[in-house]
């Protein structure tokens, strides 16, 4: 599988994105295409090689008229549907164009059909926005993963006045991101880079698996105290992978010297209750030679933060470690199967030539006890029992 990594390093904007996809091998001449398909002739867009900070990249730079930008979702479904842009590429960029006016919409509490789009209107946004899409088609991306995304503070100027930032747009659209805060009053991630993003990633978080074949550097408008760059990673996934599930997932961990070890079960109920998909407690030595537990927590991203709040407030910890972690796990399925002592759900695992089938524990505990036979027996029938499809 064909994939994308894009690695925000100093955020991401759709003509940082444009850079970082011409450099990693779209010809300038497609981008620039966009441009007449959109049927956009008096505008532009042009590449120049640029340092930020000690790193080279290629700065994208879309030049539009000074023509009004407060334009209706309609008017640019209306330039989308004329253009002569493939219909795939229209309907993507349809409904980042419509998402974006439904969070405007909903900010400034207005019907769709009313709402002026404003900065996000103008001819620059539909450039940013098909061209990026048409951009990932000629590297025939199948799959996008992106960094966490940093966000700074401070105010731009709108057409609504003073807003702060990130930009409320920029919010909306990022729920649900994982983000990292930097210290600067910088627009960092505008609305049309989070759009674009956040509608066309599969998962964020570290770098996916993969071969690694090419890398794109989009460079910012401006000089940052760290590269404002955006670095994208493309190649295919191993294929020794392919077929198993890769999932990026958070990792909370921490030592515990000091607590009662009759309050790690009510914790560790508490912590699978909230989603926890594995928590494991392991003896260690820490310092003065004092024995203790490391407690560890294996979570979805969504609900790392829950799995937190329960370990500061259930246990004596002052501080835990959390890291991202990338799991690659053998695909199953679950079955329940009609063997001679009754329904017993299991697990099926297969994968290349690996077959293997796990019976439910707490089914066939409860099924030995009633026919008062060994476990081991239940579990035998329950694999020998052909599972329909």
């Amino acid at each position: 599988m064909r994939v994308a990594y894009f690695d925000c390093i100093g955020g991401a904007s759709g003509d940082m994105l444009l850079g970082a996809l011409a450099d990693a091998g779209v010809s300038q001449l497609v981008l620039q295409d966009v441009i007449r398909a959109l049927r956009l002739t008096d505008c532009d867009l042009t590449f120049q090689r640029v340092m930020r900070g000690a790193l080279a990249g290629l700065q994208a730079e879309v030049r539009t008229p000074s023509r009004p930008k407060h334009r209706h979702l309609k008017d640019l479904l209306d330039i989308l549907s004329a253009s002569g842009l493939p219909g795939g590429i229209q309907e993507k960029a349809s409904a980042i164009l419509r998402r974006l006016a439904e969070i405007e919409a909903g900010i400034h509490a207005m019907p769709l059909e009313e709402v002026h789009l404003h900065e996000l209107g103008g001819d620059d946004t539909l450039i940013d926005i098909c061209g990026v899409l048409v951009g990932l088609q000629e590297l025939g991306i199948e799959r996008i993963h992106v960094s966490p995304l940093p966000l700074g503070r401070g105010f731009v100027q709108s057409e609504h006045g003073m807003l702060p930032l990130p930009a409320p747009a920029t919010l909306e659209l990022l729920k649900g991101v994982p983000l990292r805060y930097l210290e600067i009053e910088k627009e960092l991630v505008t609305p049309t880079g989070a759009a674009l993003l956040t509608s066309l990633s599969a998962e964020y978080g570290g770098f996916p698996s993969m071969r690694l074949e090419r890398v794109g550097v989009g460079a910012g408008m401006r000089e940052l105290p760290f590269p404002n760059i955006v670095r994208l990673w493309v190649g295919d996934s191993q294929a020794a992978t392919e077929g198993l599930l890769l999932e990026n997932l958070v990792v909370l961990e921490t030592n515990i010297d000091d607590m009662n070890p009759q309050r790690y079960e009510p914790v560790m109920e508490r912590l699978f209750e909230a989603g926890a998909l594995d928590v494991t407690l392991t003896p260690v030595q820490m310092k003065k030679n004092r024995p203790a537990t490391l407690l560890s927590v294996l979570s979805q991203p969504e609900n790392a933060s829950n799995a937190l709040e329960i370990i500061l407030n259930e246990t004596t910890t002052l501080g835990v470690r959390r890291y991202p972690v990338e799991r690659v796990s053998l695909p199953r399925s679950f079955h329940t199967v009609e063997t001679v002592y009754g329904p017993i759900r299991l697990k099926l695992v297969e994968w290349g030539s690996i077959r293997r089938i796990t019976p439910e524990y707490d089914d066939c505990k409860q099924a030995a006890l009633q026919h008062g036979v060994p476990i081991e027996q239940v579990m035998a029938a329950t694999r020998a029992t052909p599972i329909e499809s």
